[in-house]
C-alpha cells in the first residue's frame, strides 16, 4: 500500500518543512532528482527515501542506488507528496537527510583560501544560489552569519543544485564572531559594497585578490550591517559599466567569488 499524507512517517517528514523541525529533529528535506543524487553520493547520511510510482518509474536508478544504500524507499501518494514539497509541482522525490552544517573550526580548518560569508541574507533562493556560486568557484566554505535564512530551507536546497552537500556550511549568530574566525584563518575580509571604495578591477583590488580571501555578503534588501561592512579590510564594490542600478546578491556574488578562483590561479599556490 502507498503511504499517504496521514502515515506517521509522513506526517513526521512534513515537520521538517518548518525550521523549528528540522532543527529539532537535525534533519531536513532535500527534494528533486538532482539533490536526492547529491544526498546520496556522500554529502550526507540518507534516512528515507520518498517516492511516488510515477517518480520512481522516471528515476530507477536514484530508487535502485538508495536501496542498494540500505536506505528505505517508501512509496507514497501524489497527495502525500505534496505535503512534503514547498513547490507549486512536486516533483515526487524527496530525501530525508541529516542536517549539513558543521562548526565554524571545522569549516574552516586547513589553511582555506576562499571563503563566502552570507551576512543577514533573508532570502532562500539567493542563500542557495550563492553557495552554488561559491561550490562552483572552488570556494572552501560557506559561512552563514547572523540573522540568515537556514540553508537546509527547501528553496535553498532547490537553488543550490545540490551544492549543499558538496562543500563545508556553518551557522553562527554572532556575524562578528565568523569574521574573526575567518581573520585567525589568514583570510582578508571582503565587503561586497556598491559603494566601496575599491573598484573589484582595479590594479589594487588585483593585489588584494591573490591572497585568501573571505567575501561577506549582505541581503538584497539592505545590504551589509554597518558593523559588518566596518569589520572588513576592504569594502569592494562592482562596477557597473551600463544604466542598471545594481545588481542582485547572487549575480555580484558570482562576480566577486570568480574574482578571487582566477586570481589565485593566475599566481603560486601557497606553501606552508
Amino acid at each position: 500500500m502507498l503511504g499517504t499524507e496521514r502515515t506517521p512517517r509522513v506526517v513526521a517528514a512534513r515537520k521538517l518543512l518548518r525550521r523549528a523541525g528540522r532543527d529539532k529533529a537535525g534533519r531536513f528535506l532535500a527534494e528533486g532528482a538532482q539533490a536526492v543524487r547529491e544526498a546520496l553520493n556522500g554529502g550526507g547520511r540518507v534516512y528515507e527515501l520518498f517516492v511516488t510510482p510515477v517518480a520512481a518509474e522516471r528515476n530507477p536508478e536514484l530508487v535502485d542506488a538508495a536501496r542498494s544504500a540500505g536506505v528505505p524507499v517508501s512509496e507514497i501518494t501524489d497527495k502525500a507528496a505534496e505535503g512534503l514539497s514547498d513547490t507549486v509541482t512536486p516533483q515526487g522525490l524527496v530525501a530525508v537527510c541529516s542536517l549539513l552544517d558543521v562548526p565554524l573550526a571545522t569549516a574552516l580548518r586547513g589553511t582555506p583560501d576562499l571563503v563566502a560569508v552570507l551576512a543577514g541574507v533573508a532570502d532562500p533562493g539567493n542563500a542557495g544560489t550563492v553557495v552554488r556560486a561559491a561550490d562552483a568557484a572552488g570556494a572552501d566554505a560557506v559561512l552563514l552569519a547572523g540573522d540568515t535564512v537556514d540553508p537546509h530551507n527547501g528553496k535553498a536546497v532547490r537553488a543550490s543544485t545540490g551544492s549543499v552537500f558538496h562543500l563545508p556550511l556553518a551557522r553562527e549568530r554572532d556575524p562578528l564572531a565568523a569574521l574573526q574566525a575567518c581573520r585567525d584563518a589568514g583570510l582578508t575580509l571582503l565587503a561586497a559594497d556598491g559603494h566601496g571604495e575599491l573598484d573589484l578591477h582595479s590594479p589594487d583590488a588585483a593585489a588584494v585578490l591573490t591572497g585568501p580571501t573571505a567575501w561577506i555578503f549582505g541581503g538584497e534588501a539592505h545590504g551589509l550591517p554597518a558593523t559588518v561592512a566596518e569589520a572588513a579590510d576592504h569594502r569592494v564594490r562592482v562596477p557597473l559599466y551600463g544604466r542598471a542600478e545594481s545588481l542582485n546578491l547572487a549575480t555580484a556574488a558570482a562576480i566577486c567569488l570568480y574574482a578571487s578562483a582566477g586570481a589565485r590561479r593566475c599566481t603560486p599556490a601557497r606553501t606552508g
